[in-house]
């Protein structure tokens, strides 16, 4: 498998995020560094600032990848919890101590912090996930096992659900 192997193409349609949705699958190598090429089409989509949020997965053990000024727009709630509420400042601070802001250098190259690097057992080869408003960096291995999780019937009724 090269350094950059696209393993699927498709338009990235119009949405409420600016920019577009995150979609299609992407293979690439961690360089000596442990740096991570981001696919050009998906920087264009994190748009100005030119930075991403890290952080763990929920439930899984990925990386979930927010432009910055999504998560920001999502953090609100919690901005507004965590002044007056000890559980809220608490769940503030472990999300933030647990995370890492990123931007990316003139190769399209960024850098993430060695622990959620490690906490998704990213070692090489990553895959990374287009997950519509976030894109998921997993472990290649952990990645097949997720993705065997879902039966092509269970894949077909959730397309019918939504309207399709």
């Amino acid at each position: 498998m090269g350094i950059m192997e696209r393993k699927a193409t498709s338009p990235n349609l119009e949405s409420d995020l600016p920019g577009g949705l995150f979609v299609n699958t992407y293979t690439h190598s961690l360089d000596e560094k442990r740096r991570l090429i981001i696919p050009a089409v998906w920087r264009e989509l994190v748009g100005v600032p030119r930075r991403v949020f890290v952080l763990p997965g929920i439930e899984v053990r990925c990386l979930w990848v927010y432009p910055a000024r999504e998560l920001t727009r999502r953090l609100d709630k919690l901005r507004k919890l965590s002044v007056a509420d000890p559980d809220g400042r608490r769940l503030a601070r472990a999300l933030a101590s647990r995370s890492d802001l990123v931007s990316w250098d003139s190769q399209g190259r960024m850098r993430i912090k060695d622990d959620l690097l490690d906490y998704a057992g990213l070692q090489n080869v990553v895959v990374m996930v287009g997950a519509f408003d976030r894109f998921e960096l997993w472990n290649p291995d952990e990645w097949k096992k997720e993705s065997e999780q879902v039966s092509e019937q269970a894949l077909e009724d959730a397309i019918r659900s939504i309207g399709f």
